[in-house]
């Protein structure tokens, strides 16, 4: 039997700015990549999805990123590795803190945006972000592309690789570049068929027709998609319905 986690990035508004519906997707994921403060969220926000996660059982992750609020994340930025290291270190500790005072705690690390492109491709960044979890808690898994430099720069911890069933691969296995069309699937039939031949063949197909393959533990649905609740449910229920047994996997 396969075996999958469904994550989604939650916490991503911002004083009064609202993006996605939080409360309704703990409902459906089983793992929450928490944001952090650098690329959205804030104090109150990161505290109510905690709070909400630890009610529901679901398993919270740091969702870590350049700083970079105007941007959301999305701008790639060059960092000197030793920053970038102090940088992730705080947003993990941050969110730790408020995670363990809500009765639950950070389980793993997944970065977010122009910085989980950049250390896919990047052993240096790719390093630093690694750097920083070996410092806090070694035994933080770290969510990333089958591919990517993390793998590289490991040294010891666990990487976790995961699949997205609503962006566009390239055939190298890479993520189409959202700045180019097609980048994200909106077609909910469609997301639902790729995230089941993913869990189950461990294939998908790229932009220009080709089959990837993909071994991952984890499916990404993102929460700031229009219908991203009603997709998440269809991709779990088709799951389900395909025999995936739906764990977290920290």
């Amino acid at each position: 039997m396969a075996v999958i986690d469904i994550n989604a990035d939650l916490g991503e508004g911002f004083g009064i700015w609202e993006l996605g519906d939080d409360l309704a997707l703990l409902d459906v994921i089983t793992s929450a990549n928490v944001a952090c403060g650098f690329h959205a969220g804030d104090p109150l926000i990161m505290r109510r999805v905690c709070a909400a996660a630890v009610a529901r059982g679901v398993t919270i992750g740091a969702q870590v990123s350049y700083r970079d609020l105007p941007g959301f994340g999305r701008r790639e930025m060059d960092v000197a590795a030793p920053e970038l290291t102090a940088e992730v270190l705080y947003q993990i500790a941050a969110l730790d803190g408020i995670a363990r005072a809500e009765g639950g705690r950070v389980a793993y690390v997944k970065p977010h945006g122009a910085l989980y492109n950049r250390v896919s491709r990047d052993p240096v960044q790719a390093g630093a972000v690694a750097e920083a979890v070996r410092a806090y808690n070694p035994s933080l898994p770290l969510l990333t592309l089958p591919g990517s430099a993390v793998h590289e720069v490991a040294d010891g911890l666990t990487v976790v690789a995961e699949c997205f069933a609503d962006r566009a691969y390239t055939p190298s296995g890479g993520l189409v570049s959202r700045r180019e069309p097609g980048a994200v699937v909106h077609d909910q039939e469609a997301v639902v068929r790729r995230a089941v031949r993913m869990a189950v063949d461990g294939t998908v197909v790229a932009a220009d027709g080709s089959e990837v393959s993909l071994k991952a533990r984890s499916i990404c649905v993102h929460g700031d998609t229009p219908g991203a609740v009603s997709l998440a449910r269809s991709v779990r229920s088709a799951l389900s319905g395909a025999g995936v047994a739906l764990e977290p996997f920290a």
